[in-house]
Parts: C-alpha cells; structure tokens; sequence
C-alpha cells in the first residue's frame, strides 16, 4: 500500500498542484487548507508524512500546529516537511529544533519534493506498510514501529528507532558519525558528531538484555558497522 500524505497549504492552487503531482508519484494523498482541517485529518486519517506550510490562516502558523503535534503521543512520530518561502537559516534551524524533519523553500521543483518525501520515509522506516525488518532475534515492525526481540517488545525514543532502522537497512557497511549524522538526523540539524555516539550506547543498552548489542560494532578510524557476523 503507498504512503498517506498529508498536504496542508492555504492557497488552494498550490495544494492541488502539489496533490497531483503526489498521486502521479503513487502516493495517497489528504488536503487540508488550515490548521484546524490538517488536525481533523491527523486525528481521522493518521498520515505517514505531512507536508506542511509555514504561514497559515487564522493566527496558529505551520510551526504552531508542529508544535501541538509533538506533544502529543500518538502523532509526535509522524514526519514533517516543512514548506516555506522562508529560507534563512535562521528559519530553518527554529523549524528543525521545533520537530521539523525536513525544510523545503519555495519554489521547489516537483521532483525535488517527491525525492524529499521519499528520503524522509526511508530514513524513519515509513512508506511500506507491509514492512517487517528483521535481523538475528530482531523484529521491525515498520508499520506499528515497535521492535521486538521474540516476545519481547524493546521500547525505545523515535531517536534510537531510527538509528536501528537505518543499521538494519544498511548492514555489513562501516559508516562514518557524519555518514549517519546525515541519514538519520539529516544534513540541515547541525549537532555535534559526538552526539552518534551518545544513542549508539543508548540503544546497544536497550539491545544487551536480548543479545543483540553485538550487531552494533565499532570501526575503528570509521565509524560503526551494523552485521550479524562476529
């Protein structure tokens, strides 16, 4: 089944331009022209993606209703694009620190879009909704985004789930702290490199109880390779 995407954009020629070119693309798409409609549609159509614009009608902006979002448990794991003319940096670091998981200024090309939704789907293990990861006595579950070891549900932050989707999805490949920086914090969110090792430890720990910390191995003068191989 393709992914549900979510267009919330006050000018109506932009939402439909943008839902068109979506469905050529094979995704699903629900349009929404405020933010009181695109919370209608999260709660009724739960979205794999939203594609949001910055500057919206009737006093609350598109970091506003971000913000309301990750608040909130059951949908402050859905990712977001932001969509705005504003393109200083300034900008894009508040909408990233805010929730944002990617920023796109306008204008954009449609197949610059398209690619960005795709990147942002496969770096947070969404846009398969038969998709089930599985490595050693792992379980991913990418629709339900729980990971289980047997019977064992391994609760874990959106973080460290990310970080073991994009190990499973690339195994047997040394990455550099950049290298996974980029794919799973993206290329805009400027933190230190130290910061890979912080949830590398996190989620080894989560996994010891089960024996899988070893599939996270270090290299050194690399990085860290992700392999069921000793």
């Amino acid at each position: 089944m393709c992914a549900k995407i979510l267009v919330v954009e006050d000018e109506p020629a932009i939402n439909e331009l943008i839902a068109s070119t979506l469905e050529l693309a094979d995704f699903q798409v629900v349009q929404a022209f405020d933010i009181q409609g695109a919370y209608l549609a999260v709660v009724e159509q739960m979205p794999d993606l939203i594609l949001l614009d910055w500057m919206m009608p009737h006093g609350e902006s598109g970091i506003d209703f971000v913000r309301r979002l990750k608040k909130t448990p059951n949908t402050d794991e859905i990712p977001i694009i932001m969509l705005t003319a504003k393109g200083e940096e300034d900008n894009k670091v508040y909408g990233l620190d805010a929730g944002v998981d990617d920023y796109i200024t306008k204008p954009f090309s449609t197949r610059e879009l398209v690619s960005r939704i795709n990147a942002v789907l496969r770096r947070l293990g969404g846009g398969d909704k038969k998709g089930v990861l599985q490595v050693a006595n792992l379980t991913i579950n990418t629709v339900s985004q729980r990971v289980m070891a047997g019977d064992d549900e391994i609760v874990m932050s959106s973080t460290e789930y990310r970080l073991l989707c994009f190990f499973v999805g690339h195994a047997e490949r040394a990455y550099t702290r950049t290298q996974i920086l980029d794919a799973v914090w993206g290329s805009n969110v400027y933190i230190d490199e130290r910061t890979v090792d912080v949830h590398i430890r996190r989620l080894r720990k989560l996994l010891m109880p089960f024996g899988a910390d070893r599939l996270i191995q270090t290299v050194r003068g690399t990085g860290y390779r992700f392999s069921d191989k000793c």
